[in-house]
């Protein structure tokens, strides 16, 4: 008996003991637990929905997010100075998306990238251009449609690293001789900078016009003009 008191310390150590084990087992349990709840519901999660026909039209950014949009007819930030879509969203037929993604990565191997200044144009926006300046040398007219109302053009532009632009010489929808492709007297680095931008894009499939040096549209598959427009998220 004059071991008792020792055999029941060593039992009342060994009990404390098994206790905790067991709630640290049962924490672990728990966490376990919450942590498959939390992958049940990631995966039980939907992707959301396209408001739009994606046989039709594909959201240039859904491709590669790195693609910067400056939708300037989105703001006021254009040539007749006034906001002309009711928010920015860049959408192209997909042939010509998945070509103006490939341009981007082209450029992504030199440190570049692609900025976006306007793409598909619907029709009713074509109109309030007109509208606003019922030129033929500055707005297609509506009548006779755009390749920006069809899905099949785009005015862009190269960005570096940080996203600065490249110097073209002159503003997009810049109207002057200084903007077209056949001028020559400007720095060797705007001449330089311009030919970069062709080239790339002419590698993709997509052309170039001689007044616009950001215009380049696709011709190989011949698209109807659209009224669509797209909601605003």
């Amino acid at each position: 008996m004059k071991n008792f008191p020792l055999l029941l310390l060593i039992f009342l150590l060994s009990c404390q003991h098994s206790s905790t084990t067991i709630q640290e087992t049962s924490k672990t349990v728990v966490k376990t637990a919450s942590t498959k709840d939390v992958e049940k519901t990631k995966v039980a999660k939907k992707a959301e929905p396209l408001d739009y026909s994606p046989t039709q039209w594909t959201e240039l950014i859904s491709l590669d997010s790195t693609i910067i949009l400056d939708l300037r007819y989105a703001t006021e930030d254009n040539f007749v100075k006034e906001q002309m879509y009711a928010c920015g969203r860049c959408f192209l037929r997909p042939r010509v998306a998945r070509r103006v993604y490939r341009a981007h990565q082209l450029l992504k191997k030199k440190g570049l990238g692609l900025k976006m200044f306007d793409c598909y144009r619907p029709r009713p926006i074509q109109q309030k251009l007109w509208d606003k300046v019922p030129n033929a040398n500055y707005v297609t007219p509506p009548s006779k449609g755009s390749m920006h109302n069809k899905g099949a053009a785009v005015d862009l532009t190269i960005v570096n690293a940080d996203g600065d632009e490249l110097y073209m010489g002159t503003e997009f929808d810049y109207f002057g001789k200084e903007g077209h492709h056949t001028y020559q007297d400007l720095p060797k680095e705007v001449l330089a900078n311009r030919r970069l931008l062709k080239s790339t894009m002419e590698e993709v499939g997509l052309a170039a016009i001689r007044t616009e040096w950001w215009h380049y549209s696709f011709k190989g598959q011949a698209y109807e003009i659209s009224d669509w427009v797209w909601k605003c998220k």
